[in-house]
């Protein structure tokens, strides 16, 4: 009886070894793998923001009220753009150069000494002696630089975590002066320095990224002030009478160096192609 209960028991273990063999094993669950953002590729884009800085007016010898320069005053205004750049990512590194150029209204006004003793008016005031009187500075006179434009060309490097950049730019820069006392039309310079700054992107699609940027730009050059229809005349023509016979003395133009520096924070939308 053992001996049949045991071969029983020894038929039903191996009848259901066989069974499991022959039913299906389940394929192992599937999880999908999240794409790393690629930022390697070309991108164009626009940039709008606002800039603000100082200027100074400096560096004229004869200016009749015998200070140095005007001090530093406030400039500021809007700007827009366009941007355009390319770059290329090695792990999470990524290195690019970029390049913007931006319309903008920035300006700023100083009423120091330095600005209302100059002279706008060069006719002498002469009275029937013959006796010379020099002209009076003109009322409500001002220094006044302004830029319509900026442009910078710079190396981007930063550190991406997938879809987030944070980066450092660093490059060249240009820009227009415009130097005039107020009222009177403007010399224009274009000058040229360096910029620095930093900025944080973010790919809210796969092609398209938004970011927020500040630079810092440095004209090293200084902008000239020195023609009479800009920027007035630190000696105003003079003329003795005397009988018939008139003399006259040509005026001095003043001949001003004019600082000037700005901070950009704006705010960009690129289109990123070729990643």
């Amino acid at each position: 009886m053992k001996r049949i209960l045991i071969v029983a028991v020894a038929s039903m273990m191996a009848a259901s070894r066989a069974l499991a063999a022959d039913l299906p094993v389940p394929a192992p669950a599937y999880y999908p793998v999240a794409t790393v953002y690629n930022w390697g590729g070309g991108y164009i884009g626009i940039n709008g923001g606002y800039g603000f800085g100082q200027s100074e007016w400096g560096n004229d010898p004869l200016n009749p009220s015998g200070n140095n320069s005007s001090g530093n005053f406030n400039v500021n205004g809007g700007l827009v753009g366009g941007t355009i750049g390319v770059g290329g990512q090695w792990g999470a590194f990524v290195l690019g150069v970029e390049g913007d150029f931006d319309w903008q209204d920035i300006r700023g006004t100083s009423s120091s000494s330095f600005c209302t003793s100059l002279i706008t008016s060069t006719i002498p005031n002469t009275n029937v002696n013959g006796v010379i009187t020099i002209n009076s500075p003109s009322a409500g006179l001002s220094c006044k630089t302004e830029s319509s434009w900026v442009g910078t060309v710079r190396a981007r490097f930063g550190y991406a975590w997938d879809r987030v950049l944070f980066y450092g730019t660093a490059g060249g820069a240009g820009a227009n002066v415009q130097t005039s006392l107020n009222g009177l039309p403007a010399q224009v310079n274009p000058e040229f320095g360096w910029t620095a700054g930093a900025g944080l992107e973010w790919a809210f699609a796969d092609n398209w990224t938004i970011k927020f940027e500040y630079l810092f730009v440095d004209l090293t050059g200084n902008a000239a002030c020195n023609h009479g229809y800009s920027c007035g005349y630190d000696v105003a023509a003079t003329s003795t009478t005397t009988g018939n016979t008139t003399t006259t003395t040509p005026p001095v133009g003043a001949n001003m160096n004019v600082k000037f520096n700005e901070n950009i924070v704006r705010v960009g939308l690129n289109f990123e192609f070729g990643h």
